[in-house]
Formats: C-alpha cells, sequence, structure tokens
C-alpha cells in the first residue's frame, strides 16, 4: 500500500502545479490583453506565458496523466468500470483540452494575432475552477 500512497502523493504535487498554471496562465493573457498598446511589457508577459506554460504547465500535465494511470494500474484496471472514476477521467480530458487551447492563445498572443479581449480571458480563467471543484466531490465522495 506505500507505493499506492507514494505515487497519490506525487499525483497531488503535480496536479496542483498544473492547476496553479491553469488558474495562472489566463489571467496573464488579461494583462497582456490590457497592455497591447506597450510593446516592452507585452515583451514580458509573452516571455511569461512561454515558461508558465512549458516549463511549468506541460511537464504538470504530462506527470499527472503519467502518475494518474499508475494509480489506476494500482487500483486494478477493472475500477475503470466505475462510473466516478469514468466521470473524473472525462472531466481530467476535458482539463487537459482546456490546457491545449491554453496553449493555442498563447501562440496567437506570441505572434500578436489574439482577438479575444481581457472579457474574455477572464470567463475562460473559471474553467478550470468548476471543473476542480467537480473533480474533487466526485473523487471524494464517489457518489456513483
Amino acid at each position: 500500500m506505500s507505493l499506492y500512497f507514494l505515487f497519490k502523493s506525487l499525483h497531488l504535487i503535480v496536479v496542483i502545479s498544473w492547476m496553479a498554471g491553469l488558474l495562472y496562465l489566463p489571467r496573464i493573457f488579461v494583462y497582456h490583453v490590457e497592455n497591447y498598446e506597450k510593446k516592452e511589457t507585452t515583451e514580458v508577459f509573452k516571455t511569461m506565458e512561454k515558461k508558465l506554460y512549458f516549463y511549468i504547465m506541460y511537464p504538470a500535465m504530462i506527470l499527472s496523466w503519467i502518475f494518474g494511470l499508475i494509480l489506476v494500474s494500482l487500483i486494478g484496471f477493472s475500477n475503470l468500470g466505475l462510473l466516478w472514476l469514468k466521470i473524473k477521467l472525462l472531466l481530467v480530458l476535458l482539463l487537459t483540452f482546456y490546457h491545449l487551447y491554453l496553449g493555442f492563445c498563447l501562440n496567437d498572443l506570441k505572434n500578436d494575432n489574439c482577438k479575444k479581449t481581457s472579457k474574455f480571458f477572464r470567463i475562460l480563467n473559471e474553467i478550470p475552477t468548476i471543473l476542480l471543484i467537480i473533480i474533487i466531490f466526485v473523487v471524494i465522495y464517489k457518489p456513483i
């Protein structure tokens, strides 16, 4: 069982890192969009966005999946039939698509092609919070 708790701990650590990035990157996008006219400032945001996405968020996402799948293998792949686990995996898949969408936004901002408003990014910033809340309740309570 200690191997299970080791991987569960590692999973939680990288999930927290990933979520921090998913919550922070759209906030940087807000400031980036609001400061388009300040070239020097937007260059700083571009550097921040790139480092956060590629050096923190991407590795954390990959490790979240790896450690999560290791946990599933430790409890047995037969548990993939449990509805709560299917729901969790679906929601994590949605977080992954959200992550990849942020990458497209990052690329648009990097190339000065982004047509999105700061209001759009403020609203977009709420998606991971909602998904995180649902995931936590599904995992803790296993209601189904």
